[in-house]
């Protein structure tokens, strides 16, 4: 039986024999975690002998023949990334891939679960706490976020949302608390993490109380920052913003079930936007299973609609949906 690890080195050995155009077409069904595994399996990868290609994938074997030994140089990675993902989503991925282990001792964090994840980190500083989770997906950051007391998570989030980057030696105190060593760490060039952003996509994960409560003390630090979190967030009332077209494509990839435990907790006018935009037969259908659903807990609901909420992000990220900003951008992405 194949490893998750000999997996995603098959993957990635793969992935460098197709080339960057036919390779960022697979990179593109991938989620942003799946990408930076296989983007840093590919950066460290060393040469390869291309009779290793033929057993992962027997019916292309008559594409591969002999020849130089398979690697990925940089500028292949860039280039790979960014045709899959955009120049803005593959620099975020390409400055922590491309880093070598600068980042490497937050790695084993991201296959804990939130609670041993927060045990871990919660005695560190606050600000060594900020940069590990600047360096997580944004929904596990989240889930670890909620795991905090009220004082760690709003000293956290004020940090993380007022943070313009990370510095090298901030890395390395990053590794230190995590008894990881750091290698090759020869960047100086300050990583583009933190920031007003990043902290709003946390928040979008963290549940509805905690979040009133961050927000509420970023306020008491700053009012102008704690709007403007605010205005990057986006939460599920947000899809009133989204054409009709828009929730044709989302609805087409949601299943029924948790759009109904979703829309307990949604607004009338949601509802009736949602409905709108099905056929007559399914909205009444769906009408009859909200009047028939009895009480919901509040995190279950809150559960769905954020499950809906990464769906809108994925079809938003490759252009499928478009919807109005309230910072005033140009859409949201």
């Amino acid at each position: 039986m194949t490893t998750p690890e000999e997996g995603t080195e098959k993957a990635a050995l793969l992935l460098l024999t197709l080339g960057p155009n036919e390779a960022s077409e697979v990179l593109k069904h991938l989620g942003p975690r799946e990408v930076q595994k296989l983007g840093m399996k590919m950066a460290t990868m060393p040469a390869q002998e291309r009779s290793k290609v033929a057993p992962i994938l027997e019916e292309l074997d008559t594409h591969f023949g002999k020849g130089s030994p398979i690697h990925g140089d940089e500028a292949q990675i860039r280039e790979m990334l960014t045709k899959a993902l955009g120049d803005e989503r593959a620099a975020h991925i390409i400055s922590r891939v491309l880093q070598g282990s600068d980042t490497a001792g937050i790695e084993s964090l991201k296959w804990m679960d939130a609670a041993t994840a927060a045990d871990l980190i919660k005695n560190e500083h606050p600000q060594i706490i900020a940069t590990i989770l600047v360096h997580l997906e944004f929904d596990q950051a989240g889930e670890i976020v909620k795991h905090f007391n009220d004082r760690l998570r709003n000293d956290v989030m004020l940090r993380i949302a007022t943070l313009d980057g990370v510095q090298p030696t901030a890395l390395k105190e990053l590794n230190e608390a995590l008894s990881r060593m750091l290698a090759g760490a020869s960047t100086s060039k300050k990583a583009a993490m933190g920031g007003i952003r990043h902290a709003a996509e946390i928040l979008n994960f963290v549940g509805s109380g905690a979040e009133t409560a961050v927000i509420d003390n970023v306020r008491d630090y700053d009012p102008d920052l704690a709007q403007k979190i605010l205005d990057e967030m986006f939460v599920f009332e947000n899809l009133l913003d989204i054409d009709d077209r828009g929730i044709q494509t989302v609805l087409r990839e949601v299943q029924s079930d948790s759009l109904i435990i979703a829309l307990k907790g949604a607004a009338p006018e949601l509802r009736e936007k949602i409905f709108k935009n099905m056929s007559s037969r399914a909205a009444d259908m769906m009408r009859e299973d909200l009047e028939a659903k009895g009480p919901v807990r509040l995190s279950e609901v809150e559960a769905e609609q954020k499950e809906i909420l990464k769906i809108v992000r994925r079809l938003a990220e490759e252009g499928q949906v478009m919807m109005a900003s309230k910072g005033g951008d140009d859409g949201f992405v």
